[in-house]
């Protein structure tokens, strides 16, 4: 078994290494099948700013790239779910997938959009089928990724622009603190939101 594992691992790092050779093209690969069905190592993460390193100028289309790829994967995770409904969250708990459940009837694009900020080990696949499961209206569910996923690999893009390889170690060691950073200032602001319009009922009513 641990034989068969380490020759699976050792495919997804050839074909991932096969695919940076394509470029922009590439990382909408990875995207696709890191969010779809086969998690590749680093997945796009590593790939956005290995690229944007070396080639400062396509920085923006590398982030484009993944999060198309990313987008697209997701959605063939959604739209499964659409059609298993409830069936295709068995292979979770019933605390995680209680949890999850709740959080999305309560904020719904909100909580979609954090999940798709967050880093890793964030159950972002729980969400996006869970979201799918019960019927998360598309375009909110598409909004959230894109806004989400846009922010993270044009952050990224960006590190890797201005601290070259240095980029994936400032990454792992500062992202979570930057990703619950900005999941805060998102809260802040949805909750903001959400007062000024009930005071504005308030004053209407």
């Amino acid at each position: 078994m641990k034989n068969l594992l380490l020759g699976i691992g050792s495919t997804m790092k050839s074909l991932q290494a096969m695919l940076i050779g394509f470029g922009a093209l590439g990382i909408l690969a990875i995207g696709f099948m890191d969010a779809a069905f086969i998690p590749l190592p680093g997945g796009p993460d590593v790939v956005v700013m290995a690229l944007s390193h070396h080639n400062h100028a396509m920085m923006p289309v590398y982030v484009i790239a993944a999060v198309l790829g990313s987008t697209i994967g997701s959605l063939i995770l959604y739209l499964a779910a659409c059609k298993g409904g409830e069936a295709v969250l068995r292979k979770f708990s019933p605390e995680k997938r209680a949890r999850v459940e709740d959080l999305l009837e309560r904020y719904d694009i909100l909580a979609m959009l954090l999940a798709s900020v967050l880093p890793p080990p964030f159950p972002f696949k729980l969400f996006v089928l869970t979201a799918g499961a019960f019927k998360m209206q598309l375009w909110r569910f598409v909004a959230a990724l894109i806004v989400g996923r846009g922010f993270r690999f044009l952050l990224e893009g960006l590190l890797a622009v201005k601290y070259g390889e240095q980029a994936t170690d400032i990454f792992k060691n500062h992202y979570p603190k930057i990703g619950l950073g900005v999941a805060a200032a998102i809260i802040v602001i949805f909750l903001f939101n959400s007062l000024l319009k009930k005071r504005r009922r308030e004053v209407t009513s």
